[in-house]
């Protein structure tokens, strides 16, 4: 039977998706039975996207305040670390070749410092 989530918060939607998430991993639960509460897991994993992807075009970061005390506020960026690290590398190859250390072989100053263990 499914059933419209649109009206559903975000903590009711999680609940009811913890609920299949249940039905799905018991072993009493027949095949038609797995496959309609599977459906109602995909709406209500969309309901949360949704309802997430709405809350996080709303945040904005506090970055600071003015002179006058207002607050300094920034869009958020939702993009992983890892992209917003691969945009701003943008070192040119041969620098980057140059920079590195060449085999296994470190200078002293560049090995970890080993301390003695009282045991």
């Amino acid at each position: 039977m499914a059933e419209t989530t649109d009206n559903l918060n975000f903590e009711q939607a999680l609940e009811r998706l913890e609920s299949v998430v249940r039905d799905l991993e018991s072993t009493e639960t027949g095949l038609d039975k797995s496959l309609e509460r599977y459906e109602d897991g995909v709406r209500l994993l969309k309901r949360c996207r949704t309802i997430l992807d709405e809350a996080e075009r709303k945040i904005r970061l506090l970055t600071g305040v003015d002179a006058e005390g207002n607050p300094i506020t920034a869009e958020f960026d939702s993009t992983s670390t890892a992209e917003r690290d691969a945009a701003v590398n943008t070192e040119p190859a041969d620098k980057a070749k140059r920079t590195t250390v060449r085999g296994s072989r470190r200078a002293a100053s560049d090995r970890p410092v080993e301390k003695e263990l009282p045991f």
